[in-house]
C-alpha cells in the first residue's frame, strides 16, 4: 500500500516527472497545475495511457489530499522561487521553466529532499487525529500499526 505522501515523494524524485519539483531549498514542492493534469491525472490531449496514479482527474482533489496530509500552500514569489534548481537536477533539456501554470508551492515540515525518513511522520488529518493533536497527544500511523501485527 503506497500512501499519498510516498507517491508524492516518488514523483518529485523521478527524473521522468516534470510537473512536480523541489524548490531550491529542498523543503517545498512546486506543482505546475496544467502539466500535472496532463502528465499525472490523464487530462488533455497529451495524457499518457499509463496506469492511474491517483483515483481522480481533478487537481482540486489533489490539493485536498495535500491539505489532509498537512501540506500548506505557500505564496510563490516569481522573483525568488528557484524553480528547477538544486537540489533537484534539471531535466535533460535543461528545462527549468513552467509554461503551463498556474504554479503552486506546498510545504510540509516532514517532507524534505534530504530526509525520506520523515515521511513516516506525515499523518492524514482525520477528525479523530485532529482532536488528538489538539489535545497534545501523538497521532500514530496506520502503516506503523499494520507493520506491528
Amino acid at each position: 500500500l503506497c500512501t499519498f505522501p510516498m507517491k508524492l515523494w516518488l514523483l518529485v524524485n523521478s527524473p521522468g516527472v516534470r510537473s512536480v519539483r523541489w524548490d531550491a531549498s529542498g523543503e517545498a514542492l512546486f506543482i505546475d497545475q496544467g502539466l500535472f493534469e496532463r502528465e499525472l491525472l490523464g487530462v488533455g490531449p497529451s495524457a499518457a495511457g499509463e496506469e492511474e496514479l491517483f483515483k481522480t482527474k481533478k487537481f482540486g482533489s489533489i490539493v485536498r489530499q495535500l491539505n489532509l496530509y498537512g501540506f500548506h500552500k505557500v505564496t510563490v514569489d516569481p522573483g525568488s522561487c528557484g524553480v528547477g534548481s538544486s537540489p533537484r537536477p534539471s531535466t535533460a533539456r535543461g528545462d527549468s521553466s513552467y509554461a503551463d501554470g498556474p504554479l503552486h508551492r506546498f510545504w510540509n515540515p516532514h517532507f524534505r529532499y534530504d530526509r525520506p525518513d520523515l515521511l513516516l511522520k506525515i499523518r492524514r488529518l482525520t477528525k479523530a487525529n485532529k482532536e488528538k493533536l489538539d489535545a497534545g497527544l501523538e497521532v500514530t500511523s496506520r502503516l506503523a500499526d499494520d507493520l506491528q501485527h
